[in-house]
């Protein structure tokens, strides 16, 4: 196995060679997909189906294209998900609404959809219809878990549960899907390559559950935005749930009056509402899920039958993802 950082190079530079497949004009449809690829990522996905493919015994080339795929389609469900939640800012640059305008996010945001596809149907013909058919449902319980996140905001009596399964549609099963296809492109078992969706699916819980910890309490100079933009949107994460379930009196009255406040000042809502989370003990609480849930995928990829330098691999970034401040 590879180091972390020689998969990222791979896939860096294959990303970087997507304009050779594609034009430059209309400027207004492509470029803004190739600022959105530039603006980099962790690239977390197309990463780990290289890893799984090469980990099960398969050469790394096979799964590039379609790991190329998967990060086209990654960016495409963030580029109109900051249109929707009317993000200003992603990774410390100006979203592609904001930068253009909203027409511009979606039809480039359409484009991108479809340039995933064509490189997600690069694969080996002999797993092709596998590959694709895991893609199609992880597209469409993308955009379920999305819309459950929608309907969340204008809902006031969301469970914990409808939320853990709302980020598992949403964010999760990306993760378990370019695990799987990783395995498939590999030549895995079935069995093997469902080992390797639960183990990206658990992530994916944990991996998110951090992101509305660090939304509330990370550094926005490594988080990549701005800290607090969850409670300035009234954003329905762990956090703010588990307070309108837990929070009485006093705090109760102060977190309805802060949900309830238009126009609120950033420097005080989002230190008024940090603090009720505190005296909570929610960040706590929210590290319990994510411990919880990473070592639910420690736990099925040591049941692995799987080389140990590989399984060593997806045990250290494993960790590093849970651990990470960005």
């Amino acid at each position: 196995m590879r180091k972390f950082d020689q998969y990222l190079a791979i896939v860096n530079d294959a990303i970087g060679k997507i304009k050779e497949h594609y034009p430059m004009q209309p400027e207004r449809l492509y470029h803004p997909v190739y600022y959105t690829m530039s603006l980099g990522g962790k690239r977390l996905r197309p990463v780990l189906m290289l890893m799984a493919c090469e980990a099960v015994g398969g050469k790394a080339g096979d799964a590039l294209m379609p790991a190329v795929g998967l990060e086209l389609f990654h960016n495409f469900t963030l580029l109109h998900d900051d249109l929707m939640d009317r993000a200003d800012v992603r990774r410390g640059r100006a979203t592609v609404w904001r930068r253009w305008n909203e027409n511009v996010a979606i039809l480039s945001g359409d484009a991108m959809l479809t340039m995933a596809t064509q490189y997600i149907a690069r694969a080996s013909e002999k797993v092709l219809a596998p590959v694709m058919e895991l893609y199609n449902k992880t597209a469409m319980e993308i955009y379920e878990g999305q819309q459950w996140d929608m309907d969340f905001e204008d809902r006031n009596d969301v469970k914990v549960e409808e939320y853990l399964e709302m980020i598992r549609l949403k964010t999760s099963v990306l993760l378990g899907c370019a695990c799987k296809m990783g395995a498939i492109v590999g030549g895995a078992s079935q069995a093997v390559a469902a080992d390797f969706y639960r183990m990206g699916v658990n992530v994916g819980l944990a991996f998110q559950l951090q992101d509305d910890v660090l939304d509330v309490w990370g550094d926005p100079a490594t988080f990549g935005k701005e800290i607090g933009g969850d409670i300035m949107n009234n954003k329905k994460t762990f956090l703010l749930i588990s307070a309108m379930n837990l929070a009485t009196g006093n705090d109760a009255e102060q977190l309805r009056y802060w949900l309830e406040k238009e126009d609120a000042d950033p420097a005080l809502k989002i230190p008024a509402v940090r603090g009720i989370y505190e005296k909570l003990g929610l960040r706590e609480m929210s590290e319990q899920y994510i411990a919880t849930y990473s070592n639910h995928a420690l736990e099925t990829l040591n049941a692995m039958r799987i080389d140990s330098d590989a399984a060593q691999a997806f045990n250290d970034l494993i960790v590093k993802l849970i651990k990470r401040d960005r």
